[in-house]
């Protein structure tokens, strides 16, 4: 009998590691907070511009990972039909399917948001703001982009990638959207 519960603690103990090595990085949005999954590596941020970023680890076939940026504005960054005419702007959908640029309304919590989602040649520009900087075309890329407002300011979040590394991961990003509290 004693040999039972002690494996059955065993158990436990290791099944609750093993629960929290899985759980991912808390994050903080116009004071809601909601946990990424913990398959989302979490890096510094790149710039002052961005309150957090993730990698998202490629599928097998995709040439390199997605890419997950939460951007902030005080006092925004124009209306929201403005940015998405911005990130429409960085893809060539000439040879694009009808359907490449989809936008609906989405909860970010409890609060109200606006979601664009676009795939098609993503127009990769580095550095991305300067006027005559190299860009590199990257086919069957696909880009989710939610805008809404938080108690502080403006948040612009941006899932880009390959167009299946992206489907791998919409689900959690949708769920990790809606678990805002």
């Amino acid at each position: 009998m004693r040999r039972l519960m002690l494996a059955a603690s065993a158990v436990l103990m290791l099944n609750g590691g093993l629960l929290a090595a899985e759980k991912g990085e808390e994050v903080t949005l116009g004071g809601l907070k909601s946990t990424a999954p913990a398959e989302w590596k979490v890096e510094p941020p790149a710039n002052e511009m961005r309150v957090t970023q993730f990698k998202l680890p490629k599928v097998a076939g995709d040439p390199e990972d997605a890419a997950l940026v939460v951007f902030y504005f005080r006092a925004g960054s124009g209306t929201v039909e403005q940015n998405f005419q911005r990130q429409e702007a960085k893809f060539d959908l000439r040879n694009a399917k009808k359907d490449a640029v989809k936008v609906t309304k989405v909860k970010v919590g409890t609060i109200d948001g606006h979601s664009q989602d676009i795939t098609g040649t993503f127009l990769s520009k580095f550095p991305p703001f300067a006027p005559n900087a190299k860009i590199t075309r990257k086919d069957d890329y696909r880009q989710i982009y939610v805008v809404f407002s938080g108690k502080d300011g403006e948040y612009y979040v941006s899932l880009l990638g390959p167009a299946k590394t992206v489907a791998k991961y919409k689900d959690g990003f949708d769920n990790w959207l809606k678990n805002f509290k």
